[in-house]
């Protein structure tokens, strides 16, 4: 009997290969990339999301019409530079007429007689002025062109008075202090505060034709106020 091996003896095992181990840890490796891949793609889809939200709950800030940096609605704040602004005129305040507090003595010197009782009797009776009687001017005084006006200084209301006669008037050319000594025929003003030298100008003329604005009434003319949208012009008169 021969030690060799016939070919009907025990086939010999063959040894395994390395490479085969390699099937499964390759299937482990695509389950884990699988799972890695749809976790980043849930966090891209959320962080997307939550950068959407954001942008609705914090709008841009835009850049105000004014250019301003403050908040809020900037055309609150802005004027249409086409847009007209309506001005009134300033209000014309026109000072009354003052009568008391002083008394008038009317001067004829036109050389027109009775112009100066004609004359103390209108200023009497149409805008109540207190009126002494009446004199001549000095014979020194040749017949005035232009009335002149004289007042006490140390009689407080004189001059407003006298002012107030000047307006009656239609204007008088001179308001002035009273001379040392009244230029009357006798040097007094018969008890009065304030002198009115009547002179050509005003002679035998009505109120009406001097100063046809005030005459006809107490002329105590006080504020003149703007015209009001309505395009109304407020008197006020006393």
């Amino acid at each position: 009997m021969t030690d060799v091996p016939d070919g009907s003896g025990q086939i010999p095992r063959r040894s395994p290969r390395v490479s085969d181990g390699s099937a499964p840890v390759s299937g482990a490796l695509a389950i884990v990339l699988a799972v890695v891949a749809v976790v980043a793609g849930f966090l891209i889809l959320r962080s997307i999301s939550d950068g959407g939200e954001q942008t609705a709950d914090f709008p841009e800030p835009t850049a105000s019409r004014s250019g301003g940096s403050s908040g809020g609605d900037s055309s609150t704040n802005t004027t249409d530079p086409d847009e007209s602004v309506a001005t009134l005129p300033p209000t014309t305040t026109i000072p009354p007429i003052v009568v008391e507090g002083a008394s008038v003595v009317v001067a004829n010197a036109n050389g027109q007689g009775g112009s100066a009782s004609a004359m103390s009797r209108a200023l009497e009776t149409t805008y109540g002025f207190t009126l002494v009687d009446p004199t001549n001017a000095s014979s020194t005084i040749p017949n005035l062109e232009e009335t002149v006006i004289y007042f006490l200084p140390d009689v407080p209301a004189a001059q407003d008075v006298a002012n107030s006669l000047g307006r009656v008037l239609g204007g008088v050319s001179s308001v002035a202090p009273m001379p040392e000594t009244p230029p009357t025929q006798d040097g007094t003003l018969n008890g009065g505060d304030v002198l009115l030298m009547l002179g050509l100008d005003k002679a035998n003329k009505t109120l009406e034709e001097l100063a046809p604005d005030l005459a006809g009434g107490s002329g105590n003319v006080v504020t003149v106020t703007n015209p009001d949208p309505s395009g109304t012009t407020t008197t006020t008169t006393g």
